[in-house]
């Protein structure tokens, strides 16, 4: 072992305290020894660093940081570049805020439209989800910061998420929802793992020794792997099976069971020399890394926008009416001043500088009426919203529309029960091309949803979720100044029934059965 000398110092009751974390963010420290902590935050798309009060929700709020492009978003790139950019960029960050451990990337693979937490993942594909998180993760930790590449394994869906078992066949868990980890862990050596919640074929992930065997044994895994927070259900049995850490501190008596599984002979003090070796390395190769001094706040945004540019997807351009060539156009929708940039939940990111594509289009020189529309929660007041905005759209040349799913449909720690948008939404979409035929769709979306409006207007465009400057990268497309070159990076269903796993999503109370096998997104429409 690297570490024998100093571990060889060290009492029983210290090596099972740095198998528990010290508090919501650090790993344990111990000033007798010089053993430093190992300081974590949320990622993936920007820096959660929070030094007063600690949540795994995004609750609280954060230091400033860049609000990069989501996941989902990178995915449509399909570029390899954009997201080493991304990992290089948020890893400067991570070493300002002397961050160790970026909680990131996220990498579960699309199996239904309606996980609440897809805007955090790249793509329906292994593959392609597989090289984007590779170069992030080569990207991030070029800077001295570790990646942990989340969420191990079958974490594809947010229902009951905590406690439900994923029944997987082998070929499935291997060709699906394995290989993007095992390409990054064999080509990038991410410094970290982190462990889902839910069981895998019965068991806590974890705990589960078949999953821990197939990341260590044969990927030939050397990392640390870290809970989520709060996953961690036998303190003993997650460590037996090859889990680190278990994260945040203070869930309980961790440190204790451990110290009793020692001495009962559960758990060999040679085999948590081992874990604790692990531990240490990671915890001074984190301490080696100079804090950086400073970084240029406006040069990050400025690449924030780029990597939207290079996200963004046409999805309709009838009659070439986009770029605008119009100097007088109605801009119609609470999302155009409001953007919906980010999604909600853990990845929540207190932007630097955040723009709006109303200002970004009048800073282009081009003159804008401008209607709410619609309410980002329903209720009474739509109907005067929308007759507010049909008076606006029906004097005008050219209408954008600025629409998409809410706060309250993509979060972690819920999914969403269709592929609709807000109806208030629809119904403003509807009566605005009666009275306008001109009418360019403006998308803010983590994930696939229904047009049932499609044929009714000239153009659709997304920006998926594009960050702080997502919004002037959008007016870029907007006004041919950037090709909008994204493809999308999973399938739009016509109906939620036409999804491969809507007979068996989201289960059980206790389990959800993966029956649609290695047929997820496009392999089941080829398929069909």
């Amino acid at each position: 072992m690297k570490y024998k000398e100093l571990i060889d110092k060290m009492t029983l009751e210290e090596k099972a305290s740095l198998c528990v974390g010290g508090d919501y963010w650090h790993s344990k420290a111990i000033e007798r020894l010089d053993i430093p902590s190992i300081t974590m935050s949320d990622g993936p798309h920007g820096l959660r660093v929070q030094k007063t009060k600690a949540d795994n929700l995004g609750i609280n709020e954060s230091e400033i940081s860049t609000c990069f492009p989501a996941s989902s978003t990178i995915g449509n790139s399909w570029n390899k570049e954009t997201a080493y950019m991304l990992g290089n960029t948020l890893g400067e960050e991570a070493a300002y805020e002397d961050v160790d451990i970026v909680l990131g990337p996220a990498i579960n693979i699309k199996r239904t439209p309606l996980c609440g937490r897809n805007f955090e993942y790249f793509s329906e594909d292994p593959y392609l989800t597989g090289v984007l998180a590779r170069e992030y993760v080569k990207g991030l930790q070029t800077n001295g910061v570790g990646a942990c590449v989340k969420h191990f394994a079958a974490n594809n869906q947010e229902n009951r998420r905590r406690t439900i078992n994923a029944v997987v066949d082998e070929r499935t868990l291997r060709e699906i929802y394995l290989k993007a980890f095992e390409k990054i862990v064999k080509e990038a050596k991410p410094w970290s793992i982190m462990s889902a919640y839910n069981k895998l074929n019965g068991t806590y992930c974890n705990e589960n020794k078949e999953l821990m065997n197939i990341l260590r044994k044969e990927w030939e895994f050397n990392g640390l792997v870290i809970t989520d927070w709060g996953a961690e259900n036998d303190r003993v049995s997650g460590l037996i099976a090859g889990n680190e850490i278990e994260m945040p501190g203070g869930r309980g008596n961790g440190v204790e069971e451990i110290i009793e599984a020692v001495k009962n002979k559960k758990v060999s003090e040679e085999y948590l020399n081992e874990v604790v070796s692990r531990i240490l390395e990671y915890a001074f190769k984190g301490a080696e890394r100079e804090t950086l001094k400073e970084y240029n706040r406006q040069e990050h945004h400025n690449i924030a926008r780029k990597l939207a540019e290079d996200s963004i997807v046409l999805l309709k351009n009838d009659e070439d009416i986009l770029p605008i060539k119009n100097k007088k156009v109605a801009v119609i929708g609470d999302m155009a001043k409001r953007p919906r940039y980010q999604g909600a939940g853990s990845s929540t990111i207190n932007p630097y500088k955040l723009t709006n594509l109303l200002d970004c289009l009048k800073e282009q020189g081009i003159e804008c009426s401008y209607a709410q529309g619609y309410e980002r929660i329903e209720s009474e007041n739509d109907v005067t919203l929308r007759e507010e905005a049909i008076d606006v759209a029906k004097n005008s040349e050219l209408v954008i529309l600025c629409v998409g799913l809410t706060e309250n449909f993509e979060s972690e720690g819920m999914d969403r029960f269709t592929l609709d948008i807000p109806s208030n939404q629809n119904k403003l979409i509807e009566e605005i091309c009666k009275v306008n035929k001109k009418v360019v769709i403006v998308l803010s979306n983590g994930s696939p949803i229904l047009m049932p409006w499609k044929d009714d207007v000239q153009a659709i465009i997304t920006g998926y979720l594009g960050g702080e400057a997502g919004a002037e990268a959008m007016v870029n497309c907007l006004t041919g100044k950037v090709n909008p070159s994204g493809k999308l990076a999973e399938t739009y269903p016509l109906s939620l029934e036409d999804t491969p796993c809507y007979k068996y999503y989201p289960g059980t109370e206790v389990s959800v059965e993966y029956k649609e096998s290695i047929y997820v997104g496009y392999r089941y429409y080829d398929k069909i």
